[in-house]
């Protein structure tokens, strides 16, 4: 069996021009990470100061019941509250003393910016520091923005885990070298990357964000970091200004992309080649299979990326090296060539690489190219289906297990599906 990733193309799409866009977006903003992030820290709550408008945006996108009891809630800025007529910060101490008075388990609470918020210039940083002094060591209050007008959908978690590093304690100097995965991945994806590194032999194995508070790990000069998701830009500083080092790979998404990721930690703590391709060759290999069951249907297949979540280059990369797609433009809000520079060598040399965003100008390139597939958000799939332009939905690739070798063949069946949904509507 080969250990390889594919080689970069002579002259991959890391060497092509990047087409900058500024104008009207249409992305969710940073609050929408909390859906997903107080599933994964299991005593943690999340309150964010906002306005019945966000408080609306997250139960409608975490389908919370009324009768549930989820780890987050809305501050609601009321009229009087913008008007000056009342004390924000008294409110709002008002607010966490009742939270925490109603739920004792939580061990952490973020206090999460909205557009409201940043407009009332309200400073949550102090308020995060006075109530942090009154309730501490139970409990341990931090804040971070959510606000649409300063993050998208996917940087309210790089906000949020770049706001724990500073609570990470001290790996004392000369200890063991330590791995520590960055990025939230579902329980069930984590368990198996944990498993593959104790085959492999990494024992000392920490992860961020870790499921409880009293689980943070240390970090130090002795820490590598493997990046799980690729728009933790602000986090990767974080943490390298703490001393740890970031390991350079794939991100872990496919066959290739899963083994580079494994493989640049092993290399790293000495693992033996032939031991390496020993523990990885079953997942490795269910992996391939899973995935050649929609080759089929994509092989030759074109498709465009619409900016959204910055999963758009790494998932680009697997469609094109282990799919067979043809990526015609692949554009993303943010481009960080530190952690997707491998990604984009391996993309075809004539994609369309864009930065940011301009609706309009993006839709008229989609309708030009005739793409096969376009990934978008919730709000242009329907006027480019209507147009019969097939869609997928950018979101469901944030919320779907998609990373590792287990996943490999869901996340191919994800793109091949719309395709299936055309081809029946069709007869």
């Amino acid at each position: 069996m080969s250990g390889g990733v594919a080689h970069a193309p002579a002259g991959g799409a890391d060497c092509a021009p990047v087409l900058r866009e500024r104008g009207q977006r249409e992305v969710f903003c940073g609050l929408t990470g909390i859906v997903w992030l107080h599933r994964k820290m299991q005593d943690a709550f999340f309150l964010v100061v906002g306005s019945r408008t966000c408080a609306h945006l997250l139960q409608s996108a975490a389908g919370v019941m009324i009768f549930a009891e989820p780890r987050f809630a809305t501050a609601i800025i009321e009229e009087r509250d913008l008007a000056g007529m009342a004390d924000c910060h008294d409110e709002l101490d008002r607010v966490v003393t009742r939270l925490l008075e109603r739920r004792p388990e939580i061990r952490t609470l973020f206090l999460v910016g909205s557009c409201p918020s940043e407009v009332i210039k309200l400073d949550l940083a102090k308020a995060a520091q006075r109530l942090g002094t009154q309730y501490a060591p139970q409990v341990r209050i931090l804040n971070y923005s959510g606000s649409g007008i300063e993050t998208t959908f996917t940087e309210g978690e790089d906000a949020c885990l770049a706001a724990l590093v500073p609570e990470m304690s001290a790996l004392p100097a000369g200890s063991p070298t330590e791995l520590l995965v960055v990025g939230a991945l579902p329980d069930i994806v984590e368990d198996q990357f944990m498993r593959l590194f104790a085959e492999l032999g990494v024992e000392r194995v920490g992860v961020l964000p870790a499921r409880r508070a009293c689980d943070l790990p240390p970090v130090g000069p002795d820490t590598l970091f493997l990046i799980a998701q690729p728009f933790l830009t602000e986090t990767a500083m974080a943490l390298e200004n703490r001393g740890a080092r970031h390991l350079e790979a794939l991100l872990p998404f496919g066959a290739e992309g899963t083994t580079d990721w494994l493989r640049a930690a092993a290399h790293a703590f000495g693992v033996d080649d032939m031991h390496f391709n020993r523990v990885i060759a079953p997942g490795r290999e269910r992996a391939k299979r899973a995935i050649a069951h929609s080759r089929e249907k994509l092989e030759g297949k074109r498709i465009t990326f619409l900016p959204d979540s910055q999963l758009e280059v790494p998932l680009a990369r697997f469609l094109a090296t282990e799919l067979g797609m043809v990526p015609v433009e692949v554009g993303t809000p943010y481009l960080n060539r530190r952690l997707v520079g491998r990604e984009l060598a391996l993309l075809p040399a004539e994609t369309r690489i864009s930065e940011g965003q301009h609706v309009d100008r993006q839709l008229d390139r989609v309708r030009a190219d005739r793409p096969d597939l376009t990934v978008c958000g919730l709000g242009l799939a329907n006027p480019l289906e209507s147009e019969g332009l097939s869609t997928k939905w950018a979101i469901e690739l944030v919320f779907s297990p998609i990373h590792g070798f287990e996943q490999a063949g869901d996340l191919a069946e994800l793109f091949a599906r719309p395709l299936r949904r055309r081809d029946v509507l069709r007869v």
